[in-house]
């Protein structure tokens, strides 16, 4: 099956990337981001919107709604069960970069990493939203992954 684009008014687009309208016309002019009239308004697709101007996930909507607890550090452990996501699939994204590490204890029972606490309840959100097992929901950046052809993420 495939996924639709999800279409926002130009407006809300603007408003939701921070940009000045002007420039997102600009864009569709030029032919980086598809758009359309719908009841006399233009239209655009969000996900080619985020992928022409977003360069980092700490500008994702997603991401500025748990800004608030950049720098929190939580061991693995408690994010796994706070956030309802497999140990692994967390570290995987440590790996990867798209979680960053806050700080290292070491005590008697060895080294333990506290992560950043925003960017698992990001990663969680995203998840929630996208994953599924075997699916790509992540870009080296830590964007969400757009497939270029529309499709099911993979």
């Amino acid at each position: 099956m495939v996924t639709l684009p999800t279409l926002i008014p130009l407006s809300e687009a603007a408003r939701k990337y921070g940009l000045d309208e002007a420039y997102l016309r600009q864009i569709v002019e030029r032919g980086k981001i598809r758009a359309a009239m719908v009841a006399g308004e233009m239209v655009v697709s969000e996900d080619e919107v985020r992928e022409v101007v977003v360069t980092r996930k700490e500008d994702l909507p997603e991401y500025k709604k748990h800004q608030h607890l950049r720098g929190m550090g939580i061991s693995l452990p408690n994010a796994s069960e706070k956030y309802g996501l497999n140990p692994s699939t967390i570290y995987r994204w440590f790996k990867k970069g798209i979680i960053s590490e806050v700080s290292r204890e070491i005590d008697l029972g060895g080294e333990r990493i506290l992560y950043d606490e925003a960017d698992i309840a990001y990663c969680a959100e995203i998840y929630r939203r996208k994953g599924k097992q075997g699916r790509k929901i992540f870009d080296e950046k830590g964007i969400p992954y757009v497939p270029k052809n529309g499709a099911l993420a993979g």
